[in-house]
């Protein structure tokens, strides 16, 4: 994680950033404190990166890379703005004892790819290019699916699937997901492969709520999603809503402030 001390809206390379509206950097750092806490208090080992001055969006660590078993894929940002958060998240993967594979095609870490069970989901169509799904593949020899975004509502692919079920070798593990931001044929691929999938309303999830954070039982979501709290209340899942509505202005929420490091 990454507190937002410099957290602003000072440009707009998504829907939901409006610079002429005023942001509140003290409230976003209240709110992330509590989703810190929220983790800590779940028993999960939180690490933390320095922010560093002039990059407004680095609270947003998802975007930062992809890991899995130790091996860090570095992220290569589409817009300019965000560029210098690459470097500077592959040099602290490297000094915190990861192996880390310098990217050669764009792609927004965490924000467009989610490992579910043995699987890596892929996305793209706003940021991240379906060239960096090849390249993840002969990074990780994992089957990798790619899935394309159409609403820029949802311009990642975290805004769009949760994943419920984090146990890398899980066969059986389950996402929740909102059908309106993908394409038909990406709307078929998940139908086939999750057919027990949550299907979440595009009004809940319209507030990020799918950006979500789970454990396998507990699942950290946005307070307001309460038709997304009901649904994983009836699977079994235990739904715990933060708020965190000051950095849904940048565009983030639960999971773009969290990027999770798998040794």
């Amino acid at each position: 994680m990454c507190r937002p001390e410099h957290f602003t809206v000072s440009y707009r390379i998504n829907p939901w950033m409006h610079p002429q509206d005023p942001t509140n950097t003290a409230k976003a750092i209240e709110q992330w404190t509590t989703l810190y806490d929220t983790f800590v208090g779940l028993g999960h080992d939180v690490h933390l990166i320095d922010p560093l001055e002039g990059l407004p969006d680095m609270v947003y660590t998802a975007n930062g890379g992809f890991i899995i078993g130790g091996i860090a894929y570095g992220a290569r940002f589409a817009y300019p703005q965000r560029s210098p958060e690459g470097p500077a998240f592959m040099h602290w993967f490297a000094d915190n004892g990861f192996e880390v594979v310098e990217p050669e095609r764009v792609n927004e870490g965490e924000g467009d790819i989610l490992l579910v069970g043995p699987r890596i989901l892929a996305g793209t169509g706003f940021r991240s290019t379906v060239e960096s799904h090849a390249e993840l593949a002969g990074i990780y020899g994992r089957e990798v699916v790619s899935l394309t975004l159409v609403d820029p509502r949802f311009y990642h692919l975290d805004t769009a699937i949760s994943v419920l079920d984090p146990l890398e070798d899980d066969e059986n593990a389950n996402i929740a997901y909102v059908p309106a931001a993908f394409d038909d044929a990406s709307r078929r691929t998940l139908e086939t492969l999750y057919p027990d999938a949550i299907i979440v309303s595009e009004e809940d999830a319209g507030i990020l709520g799918l950006n979500s954070i789970s454990d396998g039982y507990n699942i950290v979501i946005a307070k307001r999603a309460v038709g997304f709290e009901k649904q994983l209340r009836e699977r079994g899942y235990n739904p715990i809503g933060v708020d965190l509505s000051e950095l849904l202005l940048g565009g983030g929420g639960v999971k773009c402030c969290t990027l999770e490091l798998r040794r």
